[in-house]
């Protein structure tokens, strides 16, 4: 039998966690409570990469093998002090949550929203992105096999090429299958010249790697290869957020890593779960945090890259 509800302390606000007993991940017994302690633990080190973008709830309030969803608009239930955008869509608008302070997140918590997929721009230049986002996500791999080594080889190889553009670089495991670099920007370029140049930086390093690496959407015409994913890097598109659990069995979470994570044998996908909260703040991969860039000098050096190809 469940209890009431428990009130949790977050920052300067206090907030109700209903039926903190809730099993949401069953394997290891993970409760609401559990996810809600975890999201205020981290909260810190997460808010930082939250705070001014508009964010895609993931939400599972039955447990993750039940049937979740996935939510844009901010629910009608949630309290005034929640942070709010109101961006265009075609036809309409769509009114968001931001995830501003850690009672936000200790809030959702208690929907029973397990993941938090966030823009990569922020709602006050919606159109002009302060991220560019590679996904190398090995499609038929759990995140611990051959498809992961094959992520890691990718994540090197463009880490190279990155660095050659000028363009520093973050890495982080999505907590599912594969790994993201993450480009942060000056926001000078609109959406469309980020996914260009992006499409541009794949198409080199796939010429460059024909046999190990693919620009190909299609499963089909990719024969083993890893598929070079820049299609998040466009007006609407959301990449899972810094530190979030992923709806999977363990409760694994997208980890920031240092560069030369990608030298441990141990490392894998889903190497970082919601019990390790205090180990995962140990140290912080990203900082100092780079400083933003503009694609412009980068361009040019690809362009020259791409006639010694």
């Amino acid at each position: 039998m469940m209890s009431g509800a428990q009130k949790v302390r977050a920052g300067r606000r206090t907030v109700e966690v209903g039926k903190p007993e809730k099993v949401l991940f069953p394997d290891p017994g993970i409760t609401k409570a559990d996810l809600a302690a975890y999201y205020r633990t981290v909260a810190p080190r997460m808010l930082p990469h939250l705070r001014g973008r508009p964010l895609m709830l993931e939400r599972h309030p039955d447990g993750v093998d039940g049937s979740g969803f996935m939510q844009k608009d901010i629910p009608a239930s949630f309290p005034d002090w929640v942070h709010r955008a109101e961006l265009p869509k075609e036809g309409g608008t769509v009114t968001y949550v931001v995830g501003e302070d850690t009672a936000t997140l200790v809030l959702l918590a208690d929907q029973g929203c397990v993941t938090l997929h966030r823009w990569l721009s922020r709602a006050d230049r919606p159109d002009h992105p302060d991220r560019m986002v590679f996904d190398l996500d090995p499609a038929d791999d759990d995140g611990s096999g051959d498809g992961f080594a094959h992520a890691r080889d990718a994540a090197r190889l463009l880490h190279e090429l990155l660095d050659d553009l000028g363009l520093p670089a973050l890495l982080m495991t999505t907590g599912s299958r594969g790994l993201h670099v993450v480009v942060p920007l000056d926001r000078s370029a609109p959406f469309d010249d980020v996914r260009a140049f992006a499409a541009d930086v794949a198409t080199v390093l796939a010429d460059r790697h024909p046999d190990r690496l693919t620009t190909a959407v299609r499963k089909q015409a990719r024969a083993g290869r890893l598929y070079l994913d820049i299609q998040r890097n466009a007006y609407g598109q959301t990449a899972v957020a810094p530190y979030s659990v992923r709806a999977l069995p363990d409760a694994p979470v997208a980890a920031p890593l240092a560069w030369a994570d990608l030298d441990d044998p141990e490392l894998d996908a889903r190497r970082w779960h919601l019990t390790d909260a205090d180990r995962l703040l140990t140290e912080n991969p990203w900082s100092p945090a780079p400083r933003p860039h503009s694609l412009g000098p980068a361009a040019d050096r690809l362009r020259r890259a791409a006639t010694r190809t």
